[in-house]
C-alpha cells in the first residue's frame, strides 16, 4: 500500500471520528459516558466502529422512535380506563413522601395509589410458589415480562403450567428479552405455540447467539399480571439459582413483590407497551383493566424507566430518596456502579449524619461490575457510609430503604446501566409497615456479610489500575 494510499486512508479515518464526535456531542450525554465513547472509537477503530454501528445512539433513535408509537398508541387506547394524574386527597401531605410522589407524578410515573394488598416475598421459592398460585387462578389472562428466563427445572415447570392454562383457554402472553434469556430455544417453546400461547422477543438481534452480555435496550424488567388483579414485580428471574430447592446455599439473595388491586393496573400497562413494541401487537380487553372497590392498603406507585426518553426516572428516585433522608438510609444492589450524582449524594447523606449502609455481594457473577464497585468504597467509607460484602453466594436485591418509611423494590441496579440502558420497574412503597419489614430483613443480610474496612496498605499497582480502569469503563457497563 502506497504512503499516499495510506494517508487518504488516516485522513478519511480522522474525519468520521470528528463527525462521531460532533454526533455525541449533541446528544448531550454525561460528559464521562461521551468520553468513553470517544476513547473507544479512537484507541479500538475496527471494534468500536462495530460497537458503535450496533449499539450506538443512531440505533438508540431508531429504536426510541418504534417504543414512542407504542406508547402513545397504548395511551389512546387505555385513556378513558386510567385514573386522573392527581395525587389522591388521603395521600400524605407533607414530607419526603409527597415531594416524592409529586416528582414521579411530574415525571409520568403515574400517582400513588393504595393497594388492597401487597406481600413480601424474601426468598425465590416462596416467589414461584405464589406465582404458581396465582397463574393456577387465573381465568382470563396471564402476562409475562422477563429478562431472564431459563429452561431449567423452574423453567420447565412454569412453562408447563403456562402450556396447561393455555389449553384451558386461558389467554397467554410471554415476553423475553432476547439476550439474557438466549437459552431458550424454539424446542422449549414448542409446547407453549401448541398450546395457543403467544410468545415475544423483545429487540432481538442477529448477533443473540454469540450470547453478548451487554447490549443496549434491553428490557430488564421482570412482571407477571394475572387477570389484571394480581402482580408480581421484583428482582428474582426464572431460573434454578434463586431456589433454596434446587440450588442449596448457593442460591441467590432476592426479593420480590405480590401486589393487589389499582398498582396492577400501571404494571399491566408497561406490559402491553412493551409487548406492543415488540410484537406490534395491541391487544385490549376490558378485563385487562378490572375496576376495584376503594382499598385501605398500602400507597404504592410503580415507576417504569428505559432509554427510550430522557425522564431517567429510576435514577430521580434514588437521587431524591438518597439527598431527602433524615435518618437512616439501607442500600442494597448487586451491582454498585453510581453515576457522580448518586455517588454525591450518598457521601453528602453520610456527611449530614445519615446512616448509610450499603450492602453489595462479595464477588457478584460480573468480575469487571465488582472490580468498578470497589473503587468506590474506600472514599464512601472515608465519608461515614457503611460498606458491608455479603457472600458467599449471591446478593441480588435491589432494595432502598429510607427512614423506615418509604421503601423501592424492583429491577433497577445502582448502575449506569439500569439507570440509563435498560428498560426497569421500581415498586415505591410509601408504607412504613413495609419499609420496617424490608429494614428487618436488610438486618438479617448483614449477618452474612463482612463489614468492608478502608485497609491500611496500599492495594498492588495491578490491583488499583484494574479496578481504576472498570471504574473509567463504567458508563459503559
Amino acid at each position: 500500500m502506497t504512503d499516499s494510499l495510506i494517508a487518504l486512508f488516516s485522513l478519511a479515518w480522522l474525519l468520521w471520528v470528528a463527525l462521531i464526535a460532533i454526533e455525541l456531542i449533541l446528544e448531550r450525554r454525561s460528559p464521562t459516558a461521551t468520553l468513553a465513547w470517544l476513547l473507544a472509537l479512537v484507541f479500538m477503530p475496527y471494534f468500536g466502529y462495530l460497537v458503535y454501528l450496533l449499539f450506538g445512539p443512531r440505533r438508540l433513535r431508531r429504536r426510541r422512535l418504534r417504543y414512542g408509537r407504542a406508547r402513545e398508541r397504548l395511551v389512546q387506547s387505555t385513556r378513558n380506563l386510567r385514573p386522573d394524574q392527581v395525587i389522591p386527597p388521603h395521600f400524605p401531605d407533607a414530607g419526603l413522601e409527597r415531594q416524592l410522589a409529586l416528582l414521579l407524578g411530574r415525571i409520568d410515573q403515574g400517582v400513588p395509589m393504595t393497594a388492597s394488598g401487597v406481600t413480601l416475598l424474601n426468598t425465590g421459592d416462596a416467589c414461584f410458589e405464589s406465582i404458581e398460585a396465582a397463574i393456577k387462578a387465573a381465568t382470563h389472562h396471564i402476562h409475562l415480562e422477563y429478562y431472564l428466563w431459563t429452561p431449567d427445572r423452574i423453567g420447565t415447570r412454569l412453562r408447563d403450567q403456562l402450556v396447561a392454562k393455555a389449553r384451558a383457554g386461558v389467554q397467554v402472553r410471554l415476553l423475553l428479552d432476547a439476550i439474557g434469556s438466549d437459552r431458550i430455544n424454539s424446542r422449549f417453546l414448542q409446547p407453549l405455540h401448541d398450546a395457543g400461547a403467544q410468545l415475544g422477543w423483545f429487540n432481538p438481534i442477529s448477533l443473540h447467539q454469540l450470547r453478548l452480555r451487554y447490549v443496549n435496550f434491553r428490557t430488564h424488567r421482570k412482571i407477571v399480571v394475572c387477570d389484571g388483579q394480581v402482580g408480581f414485580t421484583g428482582s428474582v428471574n426464572i431460573n434454578d439459582m434463586h431456589s433454596d430447592t434446587h440450588s442449596g446455599a448457593d442460591a441467590w439473595s432476592d426479593i420480590h413483590l405480590r401486589i393487589e388491586g389499582e398498582p396492577v393496573h400501571r404494571l399491566q400497562f408497561i406490559f402491553l407497551e412493551d409487548w406492543y413494541f415488540a410484537t406490534e401487537q395491541l391487544p385490549f380487553e376490558p378485563e385487562f383493566f378490572p375496576q376495584f372497590p376503594e382499598a385501605i392498603g398500602p400507597w404504592l406507585q410503580v415507576v417504569e424507566s428505559g432509554p427510550d426518553n430522557d425522564r431517567r426516572a429510576t435514577a430521580k428516585l434514588y437521587f431524591t430518596a438518597i439527598a431527602s433522608a433524615q435518618r437512616q438510609i439501607l442500600l442494597a444492589t448487586p451491582y454498585f456502579v453510581p453515576s457522580e450524582a448518586l455517588m454525591t449524594a450518598l457521601i453528602t447523606a453520610a456527611l449530614r449524619g445519615v446512616e448509610v449502609r450499603v450492602l453489595v455481594p462479595r464477588q457478584s457473577d460480573s468480575r469487571l461490575a465488582s472490580a468498578a464497585a470497589r473503587s468506590y468504597y474506600d472514599e464512601l467509607v472515608e465519608a461515614g457510609v457503611s460498606i458491608h460484602e455479603y457472600g458467599p453466594s449471591m446478593l441480588h436485591t435491589k432494595l432502598l430503604v429510607v427512614d423506615e418509611r418509604i421503601a423501592a423494590v424492583g429491577s433497577a441496579n445502582f448502575d449506569n446501566r439500569s439507570m440509563r440502558l435498560n428498560f426497569e420497574v421500581m415498586a415505591v412503597l410509601y408504607d412504613a409497615d413495609l419499609a420496617a419489614q424490608l429494614a428487618c430483613g436488610f438486618a438479617t443480610d448483614l449477618h452474612q456479610a463482612r463489614h468492608y474496612v478502608k485497609p491500611t496498605r496500599r492495594a498492588t499497582l495491578r490491583q488499583r489500575l484494574g479496578e481504576s480502569t472498570a471504574r473509567l469503563l463504567s458508563p459503559l457497563l
